[in-house]
Protein backbone atom coordinates (compact mmCIF):
# COMPACT_ATOMS: atom_id res chain seq x y z
CA UNK A 1 0.00 0.00 0.00
CA UNK A 2 1.34 3.78 -0.55
CA UNK A 3 2.60 5.36 2.01
CA UNK A 4 -0.20 8.59 2.21
CA UNK A 5 1.61 12.37 2.38
CA UNK A 6 -1.11 13.02 4.81
CA UNK A 7 -3.06 15.36 2.14
CA UNK A 8 -5.47 12.60 0.82
CA UNK A 9 -2.39 12.01 -1.70
CA UNK A 10 -0.18 8.92 -2.15
CA UNK A 11 3.43 8.84 -3.09
CA UNK A 12 3.20 7.62 -6.37
CA UNK A 13 -0.03 9.87 -7.24
CA UNK A 14 0.68 12.41 -9.87
CA UNK A 15 -1.27 16.07 -9.17
CA UNK A 16 -1.17 18.16 -11.57
CA UNK A 17 -3.32 21.43 -11.62
CA UNK A 18 -3.57 23.66 -14.35
CA UNK A 19 -2.72 27.02 -14.26
CA UNK A 20 -5.57 29.78 -13.16
CA UNK A 21 -6.69 31.82 -16.22
CA UNK A 22 -7.22 35.54 -14.77
CA UNK A 23 -9.35 37.88 -16.06
CA UNK A 24 -10.55 41.34 -15.18
CA UNK A 25 -14.19 42.49 -15.70
CA UNK A 26 -16.04 45.49 -15.24
CA UNK A 27 -18.95 45.07 -12.89
CA UNK A 28 -22.66 46.90 -13.12
CA UNK A 29 -23.62 48.70 -10.06
CA UNK A 30 -26.17 46.04 -9.41
CA UNK A 31 -24.08 43.16 -9.93
CA UNK A 32 -21.59 44.57 -7.18
CA UNK A 33 -23.98 44.72 -4.88
CA UNK A 34 -25.51 41.28 -5.43
CA UNK A 35 -21.41 39.79 -5.56
CA UNK A 36 -21.37 41.74 -2.40
CA UNK A 37 -24.79 40.00 -0.91
CA UNK A 38 -23.50 36.63 -2.14
CA UNK A 39 -20.42 36.78 -0.30
CA UNK A 40 -22.33 38.33 3.18
CA UNK A 41 -24.35 35.37 2.83
CA UNK A 42 -21.99 32.65 1.73
CA UNK A 43 -18.72 33.28 3.14
CA UNK A 44 -17.25 32.36 -0.26
CA UNK A 45 -14.41 34.70 -1.90
CA UNK A 46 -15.49 36.63 -5.20
CA UNK A 47 -13.10 34.23 -6.99
CA UNK A 48 -15.69 31.24 -5.89
CA UNK A 49 -18.50 32.45 -6.23
CA UNK A 50 -17.41 34.08 -10.12
CA UNK A 51 -16.45 30.51 -10.91
CA UNK A 52 -19.52 28.82 -9.43
CA UNK A 53 -21.64 31.41 -11.29
CA UNK A 54 -20.09 30.84 -14.49
CA UNK A 55 -19.91 26.55 -14.19
CA UNK A 56 -24.01 27.28 -13.49
CA UNK A 57 -24.32 29.53 -16.43
CA UNK A 58 -22.51 26.70 -18.84
CA UNK A 59 -25.03 24.21 -17.31
CA UNK A 60 -28.26 26.28 -17.57
CA UNK A 61 -27.43 27.22 -20.93
CA UNK A 62 -26.35 23.72 -22.23
CA UNK A 63 -29.82 22.67 -21.04
CA UNK A 64 -32.15 25.38 -22.71
CA UNK A 65 -30.14 24.48 -25.86
CA UNK A 66 -30.89 20.54 -25.87
CA UNK A 67 -34.63 21.68 -25.21
CA UNK A 68 -35.09 21.27 -21.73
CA UNK A 69 -36.83 24.27 -19.63
CA UNK A 70 -35.37 25.67 -16.78
CA UNK A 71 -38.29 25.66 -13.94
CA UNK A 72 -38.64 26.59 -9.85
CA UNK A 73 -41.03 25.21 -7.64
CA UNK A 74 -41.88 26.70 -4.59
CA UNK A 75 -41.88 24.18 -2.21
CA UNK A 76 -44.42 25.77 0.17
CA UNK A 77 -47.10 26.32 -2.37
CA UNK A 78 -46.21 23.91 -4.80
CA UNK A 79 -46.44 26.94 -7.41
CA UNK A 80 -43.94 26.01 -10.58
CA UNK A 81 -42.88 28.64 -13.01
CA UNK A 82 -40.28 28.37 -15.96
CA UNK A 83 -37.31 30.41 -16.04
CA UNK A 84 -35.86 32.44 -19.20
CA UNK A 85 -32.82 34.04 -19.60
CA UNK A 86 -33.15 36.63 -22.30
Amino acid sequence: MPASTGNGVSEGDVVRSQPAERITIALIPKAVEDLQRLQDRTGLSKTDITNRAITLYEFIDAQLRSGRDLLVRDNATGETQIVRLL
